[in-house]
């Protein structure tokens, strides 16, 4: 690949290793492969195992892998793509972001201002390198609306993503970037940060949604933490 190239990113994408998704890491890669994806952000919750067994098996698939991982902080969930080892997790959002960009990768703040899915509020938003202006699970569009005036108001990049926890969903909605040059990690990053992008693709159907937010209640309460009891 030589010259500027577009083609679509889909940075924000959940396996099995995520405690609220399902399908293993050859499933989501074959699915961005069918899907035609250049490459594909795998950023489970506050682990890199999905993104470093990613990495091992991408030779198998015509996409490449942007390892990550997305951190829970003190001030709502955080992206951290270009990162390929385990976050430190409930620190601040701004110290985050400083462990993110020490490391070589950029901060991108998923579904802002969605509080029931720990979205950053509007305060923390300007210390980033992206903001994820269209996100598939956003049903109503409320949001993603008002995360693209946000925006669009201040400068930053905005991204279009999947949000996958689903094999079937990977790509749904996706980042088209313009790429100078061969297509690498670096690449990917740098035309994010230079605002190379913009948010494409659809949301997710409402029957799909509802049956991914069933499955996360039922591993939540399969999981909880149970008080001890003390038998007679």
């Amino acid at each position: 690949m030589s010259g500027e190239t577009t083609l679509r990113f889909d940075p924000h994408v959940h396996t099995a290793a995520s405690h609220d998704a399902r399908g293993s890491v050859a499933d989501v890669l074959r699915q961005a492969d069918e899907r035609g994806l250049a490459a594909i952000g795998i950023t489970d919750h506050d682990t890199v195992d999905g993104a470093q067994r990613a990495l091992d098996i991408q030779h198998r698939y015509d996409v490449l892998v942007v390892p990550g991982v997305e951190i829970s902080t003190a001030d709502g969930h955080l992206l951290g793509l270009g990162i390929s080892e385990h976050p430190p997790v409930g620190q601040s959002l701004v110290a985050t972001v400083e462990w993110v960009r020490d490391r070589g990768g950029i901060a991108v703040v998923p579904h802002p201002f969605q509080r029931s899915r720990h979205g950053v509020g509007k305060s923390l938003l300007a210390d980033c390198d992206g903001v994820e202006v269209f996100n598939a699970w956003a049903v109503t569009g409320i949001q993603n609306r008002r995360a693209a005036a946000f925006a669009n108001r201040v400068g930053q990049p905005g991204l279009g993503a999947s949000d996958a926890h689903r094999p079937e969903t990977v790509g749904t909605a996706a980042t088209e970037l313009r790429i100078d040059g061969p297509l690498t990690v670096q690449r990917v990053l740098d035309a994010v940060v230079a605002g190379r992008c913009r948010a494409v693709g659809r949301s997710i159907r409402l029957s799909t949604s509802l049956r991914t937010y069933a499955t996360a209640l039922t591993q939540f309460i399969r999981h909880r933490p149970r008080a001890n009891s003390t038998t007679r």
